[in-house]
């Protein structure tokens, strides 16, 4: 692999990264590759984003995609209906605000951009019916104001969801997985936190009910597998450690497959393994 000099921005280091050779796929799981507008809707046609669509059945109305980075969130959310405010403090024309900007006018969409970090909202109580984080909470140099604010936008029966957000077991686990990140050693800004954390940050803030998905149960965390290449993973894997015929019969059957991915998630402590959070904010 080519030598991976530190960026004075996450610009510089998601262009330089993104024209490595070896890291074009992974690029282009991250959607990071360009044309942007072709990024954005292969996100919007992905199993990632029909498990989120399946969360927002039938809602309507203001949604606030926080931390929208390139916005393909935002790109999602307004293709579904809904009226879209994206948050991004970074004015990057390549992963941030001017992004977007670019990606709204190429997509012939309505979404308005605004320059500004999550911790500190700049809108009134009650203003949105949908707020979406994706990969937003575990950067957050204060989680529990973060979870406050994200709270306080929102409209009474309205959710927030916080998609794929890393996880650890063990505080002691974070440098770990910050060692095995891609991108971290380019320029910094990863982070992660216990379940607990999240739980209790989004539980304080006032959210309930809380549902909690988890790394192998659920196609937002799975992407960019799905059950069946996750499945044919699988399958190799245990054909190489254990030499038993049979292995893709034994797991061809869905609910078989699901529940064996249930149990194994009961033992998975992978550093930065994926969780994602829907929160609910009652009526009245």
């Amino acid at each position: 692999m080519s030598s991976d000099p530190r960026h004075s921005s996450w610009e510089e280091a998601v262009v330089w990264f993104r024209n490595q050779p070896e890291q074009q796929q992974v690029a282009r799981d991250a959607f990071y590759d360009d044309p942007l507008v072709d990024a954005a809707a292969r996100y919007h046609a992905s199993g990632e984003w029909h498990a989120v669509s399946e969360i927002l059945h039938r809602r309507h109305g203001r949604a606030l995609d926080i931390g929208a980075g390139r916005g393909i969130a935002s790109y999602a959310l307004a293709r579904d209906g809904f009226e879209v405010t994206a948050l991004e403090p970074d004015p990057s024309a390549i992963v941030g605000s001017a992004a977007i900007r670019k990606l709204a006018q190429d997509a012939r969409l309505a979404i308005d951009v605004v320059e500004e970090v999550s911790e500190r909202l700049p809108f009134a109580d009650k203003s949105f019916d949908v707020v979406f984080a994706r990969a937003v909470l575990h950067h957050m140099t204060n989680l529990e104001d973060a979870c406050r604010e994200i709270y306080r936008v929102l409209k009474p029966g309205g959710i927030a969801i916080a998609a794929r957000e890393h996880v650890i077991s063990h505080d002691s686990d974070l440098q770990k997985f910050l060692d095995q990140h891609p991108l971290h050693r380019l320029y910094g800004g990863e982070h992660a936190f216990r379940l607990d954390r999240y739980v209790n940050a989004l539980s304080a803030a006032g959210f309930q009910p809380l549902e909690v998905f988890g790394p192998l149960t659920n196609a937002i965390n799975l992407f960019p597998y799905t059950i069946n290449s996750l499945r044919d993973a699988v399958v190799s894997r245990l054909s190489r450690k254990l030499p038993v015929p049979g292995w893709r019969a034994i797991l061809s059957s869905d609910s078989v497959f699901k529940f064996a991915l249930t149990v194994a998630e009961r033992f998975d402590n992978r550093p930065g393994r994926l969780y994602s959070f829907v929160g609910h904010k009652a009526l009245g």
